[in-house]
């Protein structure tokens, strides 16, 4: 994520901001400019607010937050007169789980902060989160206890129980992953989404084939042999991950994520001028570098020359904090080819 400033005084924010500690204005996001915006408000009091320095799409129209804001789960703001109270990303939802269980709340809070990470990315990339041109069913979130995560016909799934630390953990070590993350399983379920979009419903299931195999074959099938024996013992020379040799869409959407995972973290190291470049760095030379818009600009063999170096230093810092390896995953050339095919697609469906 880029760096993030209060638009009234420029002091440095943050994403989850509500009010800059500089010069103790308000703060909501901005998911047409893709910035945080300082507020004022239209009245004393009132749920009306006027942007200062930001003039979006809407000019310079007031704005109102997300009615999620009262339960302290969005930030993101709402032109005025609107046809719905809710944020583009929050609109997405169509259940949350039960506020009024214990720990439902803090659960639901958190998915949504990770969500929300999600739709940046999904807005950075130009990637439609209504359907489309194509008519397909718009990106919708049922946020569920207890339940199964996955996708169906545009609807993620997602069980809150995910948000318990601990409860996440057990089921990493149960499904022997090396990772596991909120953003993680919406990254990879917002795949599967796209899949529909830019594969099925854009012309390029023949392509796809080529790249991941066909994906007619028994899903149900695959999955159940998948768990039964696991892996085949050469996954790594082929696939991102494990779960990722189980079937063509679940290759597809483990490399779609592993591909956002990619990008968002190139984009926040360079914004924290901390990225070391595969290529071109001249020792001694003033920091910064020129910067490139890495989910627009910059060609899959230039992200690509920049995620090893970038993945390498940061598992180097994990190991040095005690911690496990903060990237543990090692792409393989045919790994690399089917996150190429996602990012020209990601640009073909952004044009």
């Amino acid at each position: 994520m880029k760096t993030l400033t209060c638009s009234a005084c420029g002091t440095r924010v943050y994403f989850l901001n509500t009010a800059c500690l500089t010069c103790g204005h308000s703060l909501g996001f901005d998911a047409d400019a893709l910035a945080m915006a300082a507020l004022e408000p239209v009245e004393p009091d009132g749920p009306l607010f006027r942007k200062i320095g930001i003039n979006g799409k809407n000019g310079m129209a007031p704005v109102r937050y997300c009615d999620n804001a009262e339960h302290g789960a969005c930030n993101w703001l709402v032109p005025e007169g609107a046809a719905v109270s809710l944020c583009m990303a929050c609109a997405c939802n169509r259940t949350i789980p039960n506020l009024a269980e214990p720990g439902r709340l803090e659960a639901w809070q958190e998915v949504e902060q990770a969500k929300k990470r999600l739709a940046y990315s999904l807005l950075r990339f130009g990637l439609p989160l209504d359907g489309g041109p194509q008519g397909a069913p718009p990106l919708t979130f049922d946020f569920v206890a207890e339940g199964v995560t996955g996708h169906i016909n545009g609807v993620i799934t997602l069980d809150v129980l995910e948000a318990d630390s601990v409860e996440r953990e057990r089921r990493r070590q149960l499904f022997a992953e090396p990772y596991r993350s909120l953003l993680g399983h919406l990254r990879h379920e917002s795949g599967h989404y796209y899949w529909m979009l830019l594969v099925e419903r854009g012309g390029a299931v023949d392509a796809f084939r080529a790249t991941f195999g066909d994906e007619q074959q028994d899903y149900q099938g695959a999955l159940a042999a998948y768990y039964a024996s696991g892996a085949p013992a050469d996954w790594s020379d082929n696939y991102v991950s494990a779960y990722a040799s189980s079937h063509p869409w679940e290759d597809w959407a483990e490399t779609w994520a592993h591909y956002l995972h990619m990008v968002d973290t190139l984009e926040t190291a360079e914004a924290q001028g901390m990225e070391p470049r595969a290529a071109g760095l001249n020792f001694g030379a003033a920091w910064p570098f020129k910067q490139y818009d890495v989910y627009r600009q910059v060609s899959f063999e230039q992200l690509f020359e920049r995620w090893v170096p970038l993945s390498l230093a940061l598992n180097s810092l994990s190991r040095s904090l005690g911690h496990s390896d903060f990237y543990p995953f090692v792409i393989s050339a045919a790994a690399r080819a089917k996150l190429e095919f996602v990012h020209n697609l990601i640009r073909e469906g952004a044009r």
